[in-house]
């Protein structure tokens, strides 16, 4: 059994951004802190599916580029490996969501810059 904390995290950019909290071997699971304002860069992984539950604040998804849907506390979503997803903080307020990666795919991240306003891309083909 692994236990953790989210009052333990350490984010990657100090007070805000990923945290992995338990790591392998079936699954990675983590938080994710974005102050008013932040964003998540763009990304998508192609071995594993990434599912999301919103346990603070309200953030604003697009997936694939495409409409933006906010998501709230208690919010539970899912991306399926080669969907494009990108999260933003467009509130007054901080937000925080447990992520969980299934299967652990270390390295399957695979950033793909894009912006909302900008045109949309795709996930690249392997």
């Amino acid at each position: 059994m692994d236990i953790a904390s989210m009052a333990d995290a350490e984010y990657r950019n100090g007070d805000n951004g990923p945290a992995y909290l338990i790591q392998g071997p079936t699954s990675d699971i983590g938080v994710l802190r974005l102050r008013a304002g932040d964003d998540m860069v763009n990304h998508f992984h192609r071995h594993c599916d990434e599912s999301f539950i919103v346990v603070e604040g309200e953030v604003t998804l697009y997936v694939d580029c495409g409409e933006p849907m906010v998501l709230r506390e208690g919010a539970v979503a899912r991306c399926s490996p080669g969907e494009l997803h990108y999260f933003a903080n467009e509130s007054a307020a901080p937000m925080r969501l447990v992520f969980i990666k299934s299967p652990q795919s270390p390295g399957d991240t695979i950033a793909v810059p894009w912006k909302p306003g900008e045109p949309a891309v795709a996930a690249p083909a392997e």
